[in-house]
């Protein structure tokens, strides 16, 4: 079983994914919260300003019906008409449903209700508290009215939502509580008003949310691209420093016994009359070819720092399709170049650059059948300042699996191939500062491009 198969598949952690969702339920429970909070807090604040604009109304006409607050310090008998005047008044403030003035022995001594005056509803924390001279300020709902504290019996508001509102009366001699005042209000334009206010908190808040989501959505996603490129860029480095040091020991290997073998070739030639000139002279090509191969991997498996200099495609091309005329021919493969007539030289390596076309080459050459065809081309965009060279062959082509992996260091889809060929040359053509890539479908060929700055 091979190593790879045997190796038990790791998932990477999608930090993207996993803060996009944690992110939006955190920041949506902070809005939700936020917005809970300040509706409950401005509803507060604003009940309690009604509050107390209805206690300054109270002191205000204890201030102005004299009748109505000497009646209150010794209620006895029935109210006269001045107090009478004065407790219809109470009853037809704005949005008032009902309004009952209550004695210092709880009893209702006017009411706008005329059924409730002279009753007792017994226990009342909040009417005691407005007797011991608190200002109770509360939000009610029809349920609570018909599941609530007696005095209830009667009301009819108009709306689901009322206030109950308590208000200490003190005498303005002394300054104690004479009597308490409870209000039943429909406060039509202030619910309307903290409606509105809700409203532009949640939109604020959801706005907010969003925004924030977006900005620290944006800056997590650049972090983990960030943080996956070097990742890439890490086990890239680590694979090439491998293949660098397998370079080098087969390098060692090789170098001796290629020269045996050039050396051999060449006392073929210098031998006369010898029927073998031909394959002797192939030999000789062959082995400078390959010495070459191996001095050009280990040049570029390994960093460098050097500035990239002009190199000339034409010729380049020319040279590299020469080399491979010869196996061209034997397999009747049609092996054509199309070049402008006016092409710049590009930035980069000669030797570099030469054997990423070799090796393109050689691919074509292995995924073509005999009788097929190899077509070169280089176009240039002055305006842009780069030149693009195709290499198209019109073989088997690959699967969008084996297009995705390919140019990975170690895959190849060729019977013997070691997987180092495009990997390398994609490495070379991006240390150079072009780009590299591949277009590819089962039974249409494929299309090696890349693209290079012109010097």
């Amino acid at each position: 079983m091979p190593q790879d198969a045997a190796r038990p598949h790791r998932a990477r952690f999608a930090l993207s994914r996993w803060f996009a969702g944690v992110a939006f339920t955190a920041i949506a429970a902070i809005a939700a919260t936020s917005v809970w909070l300040l509706s409950w807090f401005v509803t507060e604040r604003m009940l309690w300003q009604e509050g107390a604009l209805t206690r300054d109304f109270v002191h205000s006409l204890m201030l102005v019906e004299k009748p109505l607050h000497n009646y209150l310090r010794n209620p006895e008998g029935a109210p006269p008409l001045p107090v009478q005047n004065a407790f219809e008044h109470i009853g037809r403030m704005p949005d008032v449903v009902r309004a009952n003035v209550y004695g210092r022995d709880r009893q209702v001594l006017w009411s706008s209700d005329q059924q409730l005056i002279g009753r007792n509803f017994g226990v009342n924390d909040d009417l005691d508290a407005a007797l011991a001279g608190t200002i109770v300020v509360e939000k009610k709902t029809d349920i609570q009215r018909v599941h609530g504290k007696a005095e209830y019996e009667l009301l009819r508001p108009a709306e689901d939502l009322f206030m109950e509102l308590y208000m200490p009366v003190l005498d303005l001699e002394t300054g104690k509580v004479i009597a308490a005042i409870e209000f039943y209000k429909n406060p039509r334009a202030l619910m309307g008003v903290l409606a509105q206010l809700r409203s532009f908190i949640t939109f604020g808040a959801v706005v907010f949310g969003l925004l924030l989501f977006i900005a620290l959505f944006w800056l997590v996603r650049r972090a983990d691209l960030t943080i996956q490129s070097q990742e890439h860029q890490l086990v890239e480095n680590e694979t090439f420093a491998v293949v660098g040091e397998m370079s080098s020991v087969v390098a060692h290997g090789i170098r001796n016994p290629l020269a045996a073998i050039r050396s051999s070739a060449e006392l073929i030639l210098e031998s006369p009359g010898h029927s073998a000139t031909d394959a002797a002279l192939d030999i000789v090509a062959q082995s400078d070819r390959l010495g070459s191969w191996v001095r050009e991997l280990l040049a570029y498996t390994r960093p460098t720092d050097e500035t990239p200099q002009p190199v000339a495609l034409e010729p380049l091309v020319r040279t590299c399709l020469k080399e491979f005329s010869r196996e061209c021919k034997r397999r009747q493969i049609g092996a054509s170049a199309y070049l402008p007539d006016y092409l710049p030289d590009v930035r980069g390596d000669s030797l570099a650059v030469g054997q990423v076309l070799r090796s393109l080459l050689a691919n074509a050459l292995d995924a073509v059948p005999e009788g097929g065809r190899i077509v070169v081309r280089a176009t240039c965009d002055l305006n842009r300042g780069d030149v693009t060279l195709t290499v198209e062959d019109n073989g088997q082509g690959m699967t969008p699996d084996q297009r995705e992996r390919v140019g990975k260091p170690f895959f190849t889809t060729k019977a013997h191939g070691m997987g180092l060929g495009l990997a390398l040359a994609r490495r070379v053509i991006e240390r150079a500062g072009g780009s590299f890539r591949i277009d590819s479908e089962p039974g249409r060929g494929t299309t090696v491009s890349i693209m290079l700055r012109a010097a």
